[in-house]
């Protein structure tokens, strides 16, 4: 038993060495994110219905809601990453690029200010400020209590070549 134990430590160390670093995430640069406020919540059961139109929100399990404000340089980038739980981003000032994992051809979608995305979570992306001004971006994260908001992803490799 302590022989295989010892093997399958090996192979692990022998894997992490081998692999070096090429499965991190790519880095966060040039961002400077202001944490508004964190809030507690128990489940969330919220609907809104009207002739044209319709809003619902519905949580299983207690939540933790993030309000922050982000300021991304010109170059800057968030890195790939995900979030475990939907994201409403929205576009002050300057214009945001988003890449996302899953679209095969890595085709950037530029976000102008005054518009925004929601990320359901889960979802792989990249997203850059490919302007000459500073871009300003608000967030609001709902995620699972006690989560990370942020997690770090590799770079897929459908976007290899487009979005370094």
């Amino acid at each position: 038993m302590p022989i295989r134990f010892v093997l399958a430590l090996l192979v692990i160390v022998g894997t992490l060495a081998a692999f070096g670093g090429t499965v991190l995430a790519t880095p966060m640069r040039g961002v400077t994110s202001t944490l508004f406020a964190i809030g507690h919540f128990h489940e969330i059961d919220s609907k809104t219905l009207s002739p044209s139109w319709q809003a619902r929100i519905n949580t299983k399990g207690e939540s933790d809601v993030w309000m922050l404000q982000n300021t991304i340089a010109p170059g800057g980038s968030f890195g790939w990453h995900s979030h475990p739980g939907p994201s409403i981003v929205l576009v002050k000032s300057g214009a945001l690029t988003l890449y996302r994992a899953d679209d095969p051809t890595c085709t950037p979608e530029v976000v102008e200010a005054g518009s925004g995305f929601v990320d359901n979570g889960h979802d792989t992306h990249l997203v850059r400020n490919e302007g000459t001004v500073d871009a300003v971006v608000y967030v609001t994260s709902i995620v699972p209590r006690g989560a990370q908001r942020r997690i770090d992803e590799p770079q897929p490799s459908n976007c290899l070549s487009s979005v370094q």
